[in-house]
């Protein structure tokens, strides 16, 4: 049996009623994370991609958290079908540089990436400015309910702070999904332009959890 079966079987089973006097039970016996291949994606230049978000929590009770506003699109390096026989096909779906730079084609002066702000600027002469706008604030919609959805569970520490890196597919209704989320994600750099973003990334960070003003000021410095 597979677990695609055990999962329908299941939901039958809670479809059914339950006879009276006795509560409903769903045999739940593993923990599951269910997932939707978004076969509709927002192409440019006929290619998929996906961005990065870099997102800096400093405190989850209350919640404060810093969205890096420079992310960049990370591009498959092939044209994107969604022929089945092409299902298969990394350099076709999958939108990882660690992939995609064992393809033939891969460009390794751009990197496959591309910087967030030049999307927003596409998107905005192709679909307009109240749409490029629109999608902006719902990635941030995705980047809030995704940190409130983990809220209780997160032990918080005003000591601590946690940089992470979300990774968002936008389809082509320009609705953003999120794929995962990162905890202290890669800082590996491809590219010039890359290094500098992620420079300037990790000095912002320093200036917020470490601010320049509160150095020399404790005894113990």
């Amino acid at each position: 049996v597979s677990r695609l079966q055990q999962v329908r079987r299941w939901a039958q089973a809670a479809q059914r009623p339950a006879q009276p006097g006795q509560q409903q039970q769903v045999p739940f016996r593993d923990q599951y994370v269910i997932s939707r291949y978004i076969d509709d994606p927002l192409l440019v230049g006929g290619k998929k991609f996906d961005l990065r978000l870099y997102v800096l929590v400093t405190s989850y009770r209350p919640l404060k958290a810093y969205m890096y506003r420079p992310g960049f699109c990370r591009f498959c390096v092939e044209q994107y079908t969604a022929d089945v026989a092409e299902l298969e096909n990394i350099f076709v779906h999958l939108t990882n540089v660690a992939i995609q730079k064992n393809s033939d084609d891969y460009n390794e002066q751009h990197g496959g990436k591309w910087a967030l702000s030049h999307l927003l600027l596409f998107i905005e002469s192709t679909r307009g400015k109240e749409a490029c706008n629109r999608l902006y604030s719902d990635m941030e919609g995705v980047v809030l309910h995704t940190l409130k959805a983990v809220q209780p569970v997160i032990v918080n520490d005003k000591h601590c702070f946690e940089l992470y890196g979300f990774d968002i597919l936008i389809d082509k209704n320009l609705r953003p999904w999120l794929l995962e989320v990162n905890a202290s994600p890669s800082l590996a750099t491809t590219t010039e332009e890359d290094r500098m973003l992620k420079l300037r990334l990790l000095n912002d960070v320093l200036n917020i959890v470490v601010p320049p003003k509160s150095v020399g000021n404790s005894p113990e410095d």
